[in-house]
């Protein structure tokens, strides 16, 4: 069934939504301190710019505290360079050996900023899921143009991709609900 084709489809592109959807919710700085947090900055070492993980090892020494420790001291300096570059609001300490990166306690008004920014998030994620609805809804009438697929094919198709799209909304949901609990935690 052409139609089956389709909801795959879309469901492997809602799948990588969801997938975006988390990796942004895990760069959100939520007062603790997370590897998650800067290990994909991008630093230039050896004339090539790639992930703070790929050059340093990045531990958390408490809750408050990231510690980045180079492989190679001399992207010491880059790293800390590409921290302070990019827009996290963290400033590393340099001891000449590894970079200390103490992440500040959360302020209630913060947390009701990083509550708005998740539900931002969401919407868009949601929005992703929708855009990618119309794709395979584009496609459906294409196939019942084009007599690969009957009118009642593409409606059952309609109503199984809708099933779909609302389970990843539920997701979406639920992904961005239990991140504002964990915010709004003191």
């Amino acid at each position: 069934m052409p139609t089956q084709k389709s909801i795959e489809q879309a469901v492997r592109e809602f799948e990588l939504a969801i997938s975006h959807f988390k990796t942004e919710l895990s760069k959100l700085q939520i007062g603790r301190a997370s590897p998650s947090l800067v290990e994909n900055i991008i630093v230039e070492a050896y004339m090539v710019e790639q992930p703070l993980k790929a050059i340093a090892n990045i531990s958390v020494l408490d809750g408050q505290t990231l510690q980045v420790q180079p492989w190679d001291k001399k992207n010491l300096a880059n790293i800390e360079k590409a921290v302070r570059k990019a827009e996290i609001n963290l400033n590393p300490i340099n001891d000449g050996n590894i970079l200390r990166i103490m992440i500040p306690p959360l302020t209630e008004e913060r947390r009701k900023d990083l509550s708005k920014s998740i539900n931002k998030m969401a919407e868009e994620a949601k929005i992703s899921i929708r855009n990618i609805r119309q794709s395979a809804h584009t496609g459906f009438k294409e196939l019942e143009k084009n007599k690969e697929a009957s009118e009642d094919e593409k409606r059952i198709a309609e109503k199984k991709l809708q099933e779909k799209v609302d389970l990843y909304n539920k997701q979406i949901e639920e992904l961005s609900e239990k991140k504002i609990e964990e915010v709004m935690k003191v």
